[in-house]
């Protein structure tokens, strides 16, 4: 674990965000696109997605071989819900681990759960996803989506040994196309992507985020808000 750049870095919460407030845009609208709805929420919430990210997103999609699409579990998630997430999984790990320090669980469920101060779903900078078929079938990617890393045995970590090797090839497709345009994963949750948020920036080496917590008026289309981040320069 200690290898691995995790939400709980104090490098990630120092990251300074200068927020181009590019509207969330709902993910319906992206037709080469299939949403689950698993974490569907009365708000719609769940298919909701910065423009920037969105298109992105959409560019990923055209890499894929065909036959195969991008199904979107879940992409923005309010704070109030992401702190139950990371609440109840913290206090799962105390039961376990009653001799661990706060800074030990906040470490070990930052690998399941982002601390809420920075968890790039709350940015709307951020997507879960998996491969499916032309007909819906999900691929084997080794592990389901959101499987936690005791339950899976560290199965859920994107470069896990301990998956068959049907479930590796599934994983460098997934890998390969959201990686090209300019996303990166987080190493723990092979299903987890993101763009702009305090974790991208950190990894790619950007002077700042572009994707903070979006505004009451982030959904608006005035030309105050029509920056995308498509200035950023992509990772290499």
């Amino acid at each position: 674990m200690s290898d691995l750049l995790l939400m709980a870095d104090p490098r990630v919460a120092s990251m300074p965000v200068r927020d181009c407030r590019g509207p969330l845009v709902d993910l319906h609208t992206i037709t080469s696109l299939r949403l689950d709805d698993r974490k569907r929420d009365p708000r719609g919430h769940f298919a909701r997605l910065r423009r920037g990210v969105a298109g992105r997103l959409e560019e990923a999609t055209t890499l894929l071989p065909e036959g195969l699409s991008l199904l979107v579990i879940e992409a923005y998630r309010s704070p109030e819900l992401q702190q139950r997430y990371f609440t109840g999984y913290r206090a799962k790990l105390a039961a376990t681990h009653p001799g661990w320090t706060d800074p030990q669980l906040d470490t070990a469920a930052s690998r399941y759960v982002s601390p809420p101060a920075v968890a790039p779903h709350c940015a709307g900078a951020a997507v879960d996803l998996t491969l499916c078929t032309s007909d819906g079938q999900e691929l084997d990617m080794g592990t389901r989506v959101d499987a936690t890393p005791e339950d899976s045995g560290g199965g859920c970590y994107t470069e896990a040994a301990n998956i068959s090797g049907t479930a590796r090839g599934n994983r460098s497709i997934l890998i390969r196309a959201p990686q090209a345009v300019g996303l990166v994963n987080y190493p723990t949750e092979w299903w987890h992507w993101s763009f702009g948020d305090r974790y991208w920036a950190t990894v790619t080496g950007a002077p700042a985020a572009c994707y903070g917590r979006p505004s009451r008026n982030t959904g608006r289309r005035n030309q105050s808000e029509i920056d995308d981040g498509s200035a950023w320069a992509r990772p290499p």
